[in-house]
């Protein structure tokens, strides 16, 4: 009896404290977790030996086939860890140290360990006998104990081979199977012998009780050993024997026994995982996670608790996760029907649905029959009367718990009733459904509208009374009536209230909040002002409001539980057009069902002690606001890859990745390590210089850019958790995509180059182009010259010649000295002058300035005005002779050619040189005669009076950009110089 009751006592004690647990009626174990299940159809691997995580938040799991890494999303197999491989497959060990390092154990032998800096496997060389290893865990020394098929060996810190503790410590040499460093500092040896242990500061071990095998080995919250015996027993071990003659026998039926961080016991059988509650010896399917409710397979192998609190299990098909649900179902015996939420008079929450009667609920005692009946709507007034709406009257409940039936009127018997408000002056208002409108009760008699005109037919799906005492009527279509003092109203679209069927109405001070099929709104200021969520949302179907003392808002809706802090409300009430910020509830967080769309309403409810509770279409939840279930690790955040091109690139350690050059289009893999609601994480990524703001990644965990240019690239990502908990710091990887040769700096110099050797093509065309149209020009105006100082020399001048050789003949009979004799000869001398002048203008219309032959042209010109006149002409040409530009050309011999026919006619010189200098820096034209030179009037003034010949040369040499000079003096002759700079003349 003793043993009995000491057994008893430690299950009470290990259930204090774990959230939902009642001694005297446990909670179901799916009511207060949610269970999710991976199969090989969802890629998760089966058959699992251990489980493994350690700060980086990867959870790495064994198994015979391989080892796997989940991220909360997506199982990867892999055959490496940080880029080191494995050496083998089949593995049975695993455990994380506490410097982050992953040690794996081979069922055919050998330990590895990898570290982010590196890997080595220890083999042989390293200490261990080629067996399996069975059990891997790090000591509080730091010191890594591997249990092998054959002993226990120890690598020391800092040590480099494994050290077997031999037959001096007192273990066996064979079947050794589990490892346990205890609180109290005691090491404990499972093997095929039985439990071993070694107290701190021993050097031997010793074998504790009951002497048989124990292999499972596990300390419970108050110290307690527990081994199993491989036959589906489990012992309390002892280090002192037991009294003499008891026979120790199996306290508890299992393959596997855990205590989670909160005490909790798991038992594992051969099909199904147990929550063990007080009694210990029940074992009822609702503690039960089997193959009746979804569990993953049978042959449960593996189990741990992750560092977020999550429970994950190995079955031989798959993997379970078992998460602590934030919000509390209501357990009942009886499935609800469409359940209603009554205010007790008290401040307490009771139940009652359409097929049975309202009961009220208090933790650790049995439900309890308040009202009999089926119920679809209440109102609790403020002194604790009860009004019950039913299928056939009204109930009233009087705070001394009396019933009094009130019947309904014949037209509406039968019919639902929607909504019940009682007035100020504390009369019932009631609504029915099928178009019947409301009824008001006023001593004991129904009146239709409460005897009201303007109060519509249309149904009345809630009511509530403002602050003023009007009673306020939501309708289908956006619209509401307010009852006031003999006065009815009505709010619709006109004053902005766009919800679709109103489904709850909530006073909040002098404000009124709407919730319906498309939202929530409050009225105020004769308008109504639509709340907006950030992301998009809507907040549709909300039938359920309430606002805490603190200001946080709570909307119960077709989508979840809402929650909005006083913070982002305050502000949207001072800025309706902002979005705010919200958390949501639902089905990841407990939820079963949704919240009703019709009735009974409200569906969110707040007892007396500030808990929170929701109805849906099916049952019952609570939540704490002051006390919810949070995470409080934000998300390790991890760079997987990059693929590009159908190539998939490693992420180095301590460097940038190089991609390959022309690289363009990439995806990057990034992923947050967040176990318990992965659906909620939340992931921003950028790639700095490209990305403007953070990029939100909703429903994916990559990253893809497209036709990138050669350069340095930093990708930067950040998560947060389902807590909005933010990893701030994220992950980073640094990309270098080197460019190809039609991308470098030095193609781009060629480019240009090219660019401007084809600009130069171009000019140098357009410029030959040009100087041949002028060269053509230039042509067909000498031959037109031509053409025309030879017509003048056959017709004019030959006739004019023939015309004096006749004037001449008839002089001669006139006889010499006489007065006509005289002027005849005057005359003929004029007429032989102007032949000579107009043999000159021909010579000079023939003329042709070639632009190739500057030099041929001046000299032919030269020496045909010396053939006509009594002087000598030279023509001396220094340098290199090289083509003019066509500008220049024309110019220059247009000057030049004035200068010789001004000094020919003019100068009476004896001798006219002719000289052109081809320089480097200039070209240049000199004409120099050695005749009279010019009139000192001509000099001052710089022309002839009636003559253009000297100042059109100033303005050819002007218009090319050259300098003129002249030089003279009497008697001595006079130069002309033109200096055409380079860069103009050539």
């Amino acid at each position: 009896m003793i043993f009995r009751a000491t057994q008893a006592l430690l299950f009470l004690l290990l259930l204090i404290g774990h959230p939902g647990s009642f001694a005297a009626a446990p909670r179901p174990l799916l009511s207060d977790y949610t269970h999710t299940a991976w199969t090989e159809v969802d890629g998760a691997p089966a058959g699992v030996t251990k489980f493994a995580q350690g700060a980086d938040g990867w959870l790495w799991i064994a198994t015979p086939t391989g080892l796997y890494r989940f991220d909360g999303a997506r199982f990867e197999h892999t055959d490496k860890v940080y880029g080191q491989p494995l050496y083998s497959s089949n593995i049975m060990a695993l455990t994380t140290a506490p410097d982050g390092a992953l040690w794996v154990g081979y069922r055919v032998g050998g330990v590895s360990v990898f570290r982010k800096e590196g890997a080595q496997t220890y083999m042989e060389s390293g200490g261990l006998r080629p067996v399996g290893a069975m059990h891997i865990e790090a000591a509080p020394d730091g010191a890594i104990w591997v249990a092998m098929r054959d002993g226990v060996a120890v690598l020391a810190p800092g040590g480099k081979r494994f050290q077997y503790l031999g037959p001096e410590s007192g273990l066996p040499a064979l079947g050794v199977f589990q490892i346990l460093f205890a609180r109290d500092g005691t090491t404990w040896i499972g093997t095929n012998t039985g439990a071993y242990f070694r107290r701190p500061g021993e050097n031997r071990f010793g074998q504790a009780w009951p002497r048989k095998t124990l292999v499972w080995l596990c300390e419970a919250p108050d110290g307690s050993i527990w081994g199993n015996d491989f036959e589906r027993g489990y012992y309390r071990v002892h280090t002192t024997p037991p009294p003499a003659g008891q026979t120790q026998k199996p306290e508890l039926e299992g393959i596997g026994m855990y205590f989670d961080r909160q005490g909790t016991m798991w038992m594992m059988h051969a099909e199904s995982l147990e929550r063990k509650v007080a009694p210990a010896t029940s074992r009822t399917p609702e503690q039960s996670l089997s193959t009746l409710n979804g569990i993953s397979g049978p042959m449960l192998g593996a189990i741990r608790q992750d560092r977020e609190g999550n429970l994950w299990l190995g079955t031989s098909r798959g993997i379970d996760r078992l998460r602590l649900n934030r919000l509390q179902t209501l357990p009942v015996a009886r499935r609800l029907e469409y359940p209603a939420l009554v205010k007790g008079p008290s401040g307490d929450i009771w139940v009652g649905d359409y097929a049975g009667d309202l009961w009220s609920y208090s933790p650790g005692q049995p439900p309890r029959r308040e009202v009999p009946g089926r119920l679809t709507a209440s109102y609790t007034a403020p002194d604790g009367t009860l009004w019950l709406g039913g299928m056939e009257g009204v109930l009233r409940r009087d705070p001394d718990g009396r019933l009094t039936q009130i019947r309904f009127p014949d037209e509406v018997k039968g019919l639902r009733v929607h909504a019940l408000q009682l007035g100020m002056d504390g009369a019932l208002w009631a609504s029915f459904s099928a178009g019947k409108g409301v009824y008001k009760l006023l001593e004991g008699e129904w009146i239709k509208s409460g005897g009201l005109q303007g109060i519509p037919d249309l149904l009345t799906t809630s009511m509530a009374r403002d602050s003023a005492g009007n009673i306020w009527m939501a309708h289908p279509s956006s619209r509401i009536t307010i009852v006031g003092d003999r006065k009815v109203s009505a709010l619709g679209p006109d004053q902005g209230l766009q919800l679709g069927t109103i489904l709850h109405l909530h006073a909040d001070n002098r404000t009124m909040w709407a919730g319906g099929e498309g939202g929530v709104a409050l009225y105020r200021n004769g308008r109504f002002a639509t709340l907006h969520g950030e992301r998009n949302e809507r907040f549709r179907g909300v039938s359920g409001i309430v606002r805490l003392p603190g200001g946080d808002l709570w909307l119960h809706g077709a989508d979840g539980l809402y929650r909005i802090v006083a913070a982002d409300l305050d502000g949207w009430l001072k800025d309706g057009t902002n979005a705010v910020p919200f958390e949501r509830f639902n089905a990841q967080d407990g939820m079963q069902g949704r919240a009703p769309q019709l009735r009974p309403v409200p569906s969110l409810m707040r007892s007396r002690d500030g808990v929170l509770w929701y109805a849906t279409t099916g049952s019952v939840g609570s939540i704490d606001p002051a006390n919810i279930l949070r995470n409080p690790l934000p998300p390790p955040v991890e760079v997987l890859g990059v693929q590009s091109d159908g190539a998939r690139y490693a992420i180095p350690q301590g460097r940038a990745l190089g991609l390959p050059q022309g690289t363009r289009n990439v995806q990057i893999d990034f992923t947050a390590l967040s176990l318990s609601i992965p659906e909620r994480v939340r992931l921003r990524y950028r790639l700095a210089g490209l990305d403007q703001a953070w990029q939100e990644a909703a429903g994916r965990r990559q990253a893809y850019y497209t036709n990138l240019v050669p350069g340095k690239y930093r990708f930067e990502v950040m998560a947060s958790n389902e807590d909005n908990l933010w990893n701030t710091k994220g992950a980073a990887l640094e990309m270098d995509i080197p460019p190809t040769f039609v991308q470098s700096g030095w193609f781009k110099l060629l480019l240009a180059a090219a660019g401007l050797l084809l600009l130069y093509a171009a000019y140098a065309l357009r410029i030959r182009y040009l100087t041949q149209r002028m060269q053509e020009r230039l042509h067909e105006r000498l031959a037109e010259r031509s053409r025309i100082a030879r017509a003048l020399h056959d017709t004019l001048l030959q006739s004019m010649q023939s015309l004096l050789i006749s004037f001449d003949a008839h002089s001669r009979h006139l006889k010499e000295g006489t007065q006509e004799r005289t002027r005849l000869d005057q005359t003929l001398n004029l007429a032989e002058q102007l032949l000579v002048e107009g043999r000159d203008q021909i010579m000079d219309l023939r003329a042709s300035a070639g632009p190739e032959t500057l030099e041929l042209t001046l000299e032919q010109f030269g020496k045909g005005l010396a053939a006509h006149r009594p002087h000598a002409f030279a023509m001396r040409v220094k340098g290199k002779p090289r083509q003019l530009r066509p500008a220049a050309h024309e110019e220059i011999y247009a000057i030049a050619r004035e200068a010789l026919f001004n000094a020919s006619r003019y100068a009476d010189a004896s001798r006219i040189e002719v000289e052109l200098e081809y320089g480097d820096s200039a070209f240049r034209l000199r004409i120099r005669d050695d005749g009279r030179g010019l009139d000192e009037s001509v000099a001052l003034t710089g022309q002839r009076p009636g003559h253009w010949g000297l100042p059109g040369m100033r303005e050819r040499a002007k218009g090319i950009g050259a300098g003129l000079e002249i030089g003279s003096k009497a008697e001595e002759g006079t130069v002309i110089t033109v200096t055409v700079p380079a860069r103009k003349a050539y």
